[in-house]
């Protein structure tokens, strides 16, 4: 090849390098309630809010799609997702991934060995999703609903709430960093700030604004990492 044919091609594959790299990356969100933000206005979810600080520190992070609807457990998301697939709605690919989900499957019984079998399933798609990816999915754990005014009047008992919530987190802890995926633990803040004035919406149970924005907060600093250049 001649060598200005040779440096042609090489500036235009900086070219299309750069300008890639300036593209914003797509972000799916998977979840329940706490990932559509049952109660609150769509700027004030979590994934929102963690795409509009990623933004601030100059990381092309566009408002995230999300599947998630409130009451979900970990096998109805895995229905929505094969559904979302079949029409066309979930894409192959993202550039980051989140998953928050496990509430409802405690708050119906169902054991933790169930959750522990059917999260994984669901890791394994969200990275299967992210390039297969394992550093570009984040994971949030399950909030603990038994300290809102929702729990403290449910009539359940508070410390087994506790309890369940806390095997649900360290089993999904252990699968994700078997996979090397990061863990940000959101439950101690939900536990220290969840019964206090203007941290839940009017039903008492699901996170406010102030709430979503403290679990950004957490996971801003994994999520950065993720998404920075190498």
């Amino acid at each position: 090849m001649r060598p200005w044919l040779s440096a042609l091609f090489l500036v235009l594959a900086f070219h299309v390098l750069d300008a890639s790299a300036n593209e914003p990356m797509s972000y799916l969100a998977l979840g329940d309630s706490y990932t559509i933000g049952e109660g609150v206005a769509a700027d004030a979810r979590w994934p929102v809010q963690l795409a509009a600080a990623l933004r601030a520190q100059k990381i092309a992070l566009p408002v995230p799609q999300i599947i998630a609807r409130t009451g979900w457990t970990t096998d109805e998301l895995s229905a929505a997702m094969d559904a979302a697939q079949a029409d066309g709605t979930l894409k192959g690919q993202y550039g980051f991934v989140s998953l928050l989900i496990g509430v409802n499957n405690q708050y119906r019984g169902r054991d933790v060995f169930n959750y522990r079998g059917e999260f994984s399933a669901l890791l394994e798609r969200a990275i299967a999703l992210a390039h297969g990816r394992a550093d570009r999915v984040l994971v949030l754990s399950i909030p603990d609903w038994g300290v809102t005014p929702f729990g403290r009047a449910s009539g359940r008992d508070r410390a087994t709430i506790a309890r369940e919530l806390d095997d649900y987190n360290a089993a999904a802890k252990t699968i994700c960093e078997r996979r090397h995926v990061a863990f940000v633990d959101i439950t101690p803040v939900s536990r220290e700030f969840g019964g206090k004035p203007g941290m839940v919406v009017d039903d008492g149970l699901h996170p406010s604004p102030a709430m979503y924005a403290a679990w950004a907060k957490l996971a801003l600093p994994a999520a950065t990492k993720a998404l920075s250049p190498l």
